[in-house]
């Protein structure tokens, strides 16, 4: 995230273009304020232990707990001592252990003070006897030189679906990534990360050998994905598990990038969104070796830094599920988007959003720097009951389920079996699987799909197309 002090002044000062977002006649959300008088809040996350409380972050260096019901949150975790806090500096992350409930492990990310004041610091704690109250001793896993510039440190923590703690790095500060440490592959700096903390006495992490650079000479380990300049948030869709990032820009344009992959290189600093930046101009010719986001948004209206989200998945209907929620900084937009739609502004507010935040079941919350901790829920009615099942008549079939591919990818198709009237989608999971032709049908039908070649060190991928409502696997080896 950019300077949270300075951020409208230095980062709103080049307008490229007007971006276009749908803004519906009446607010699609309202917040309920939760929270207020915290001190420059970061975060707001919860400990998946069935208690119903929200732990909130500030980045002066307090985790403070929040009882269900209650207005007024106390001290759980205190390091104040150990954090270089201002700007973009602080203590900006936090997570919770899957298995918290029984080990009581979590995990913070800050910058820390002292004679390498500056550097990111990745470090491990746990609760006290009293389940309100963390125990200050602490355990370092990981520290990364950061003390020539204050900003992009990143800053976001968060578990997968693997059990792996993922780490968001920024690409170590000022302007242009002058190092070009996104591109390199021998720093940790413009990365995401993920480690295993699942280990033996004695060790502080390993590396899963799934990463993409386990043992590759010059690189490192720990890293996922690359070419990041800050990623300020991200989350896992807690339905289907995809890790959705949201990339701080410089002078122009947002970027966000969703189902981000194992080893995929999201181009900083040779592309800021979809535009290039003549940082390494020989490399803007051809787009071949990067991911490009979902979508990006320009700096108009106010708007300069993104504030990424989570993907809906409340039960008490505050939006339509599948909704990615995130929102803007400097103009306080919260922002809706969703797969083959375009991005809408759910609702104008004066906060700077430093964050959004998920309950343990799914309902959403905005973060509010001024010190604020609100929860976004429905302006309108509660929406009809959701129309009866299809006809059992309209039951599917897909034919074969299963292919295999070697290294080359190639092409193949499936067929679809169902009645006359029986509509039907087939949506890849995956950016290295292309539905080509079949999208979508009605009746009795067949999809055809491209698999782009495996590139990289030898191993094995494996994918999934939802078609009709099944799943067709791909799995392909080099």
């Amino acid at each position: 995230m950019n300077s949270l002090n300075t951020l409208k002044s230095l980062l709103c000062v080049i307008v490229v273009a007007v971006l276009t977002l749908s803004v519906p006649v009446g607010a699609a959300i309202q917040l309920t304020p939760i929270v207020s008088g915290l001190s420059s809040p970061l975060f707001v996350g919860h400990a998946g232990d069935g208690s119903g409380r929200l732990f909130i972050v500030e980045r002066g260096g307090v985790i403070k707990v929040l009882q269900p019901g209650s207005s007024t949150p106390t001290v759980f975790l205190d390091i104040t001592s150990r954090v270089l806090s201002g700007g973009e500096r602080g203590l900006l992350g936090l997570a919770f252990h899957p298995d918290y409930e029984s080990n009581g492990r979590f995990f913070v990310f800050y910058t820390r003070s002292g004679a390498t004041a500056g550097d990111i610091v990745v470090a491990e704690y746990g609760v006290s006897g009293n389940p309100n109250v963390a125990d200050s001793a602490e355990e370092i896993l990981l520290t990364i030189p950061h003390a020539t510039a204050s900003n992009h440190n990143g800053g976001m923590l968060a578990f997968g679906p693997d059990t792996f703690l993922y780490i968001g790095v920024g690409d170590g500060g000022g302007a242009n990534d002058q190092e070009n440490n996104a591109q390199d592959l021998g720093v940790l700096l413009g990365k995401i990360l993920r480690i295993d903390i699942d280990v033996p006495e004695g060790q502080a992490y390993v590396s899963p050998p799934t990463n993409p650079f386990v043992d590759v000479t010059g690189a490192r380990d720990e890293i996922f994905a690359y070419g990041m300049r800050n990623p300020w948030r991200f989350s896992f869709d807690r339905t289907f598990g995809d890790l959705t990032v949201a990339d701080v820009g410089q002078g122009a344009r947002e970027e966000v990038n969703t189902q981000v992959v194992v080893g995929g290189n999201y181009g900083w600093r040779i592309w800021e969104g979809f535009a290039c930046t003549n940082n390494d101009p020989a490399l803007c010719g051809s787009q071949a070796g990067f991911v490009f986001p979902a979508f990006d948004y320009a700096h108009s209206g106010g708007r300069c830094s993104v504030t990424g989200g989570y993907v809906y998945r409340g039960s008490q209907g505050a939006l339509a599920a599948g909704t990615y929620v995130y929102g803007d900084y400097c103009s306080g937009e919260i922002f809706g988007w969703t797969e083959g739609s375009p991005q809408s502004v759910l609702l104008d507010t004066a906060l700077n959003i430093s964050s959004f935040g998920e309950d343990e079941s799914g309902e959403l919350y905005v973060v509010g720097l001024g010190g604020t901790v609100s929860k976004i829920v429905s302006a309108a009615p509660p929406p009809p009951p959701p129309p009866p099942p299809p006809p059992p008549s309209c039951t599917y079939a897909i034919s074969p389920d299963r292919a295999n591919f070697s290294n080359t990818g190639g092409t193949g198709s499936v067929t679809v079996t169902t009645v006359a009237g029986c509509n039907w989608t087939a949506t890849s999971g995956e950016a290295w699987i292309t539905v080509t032709n079949g999208a979508s049908g009605s009746g009795p039908g067949a999809v055809t799909y491209s698999v782009a070649p495996y590139q990289g060190r030898q191993g094995t991928r494996n994918g999934r197309v939802t078609i009709a409502g099944q799943v067709f696997t791909v799995k392909q080896s080099r």
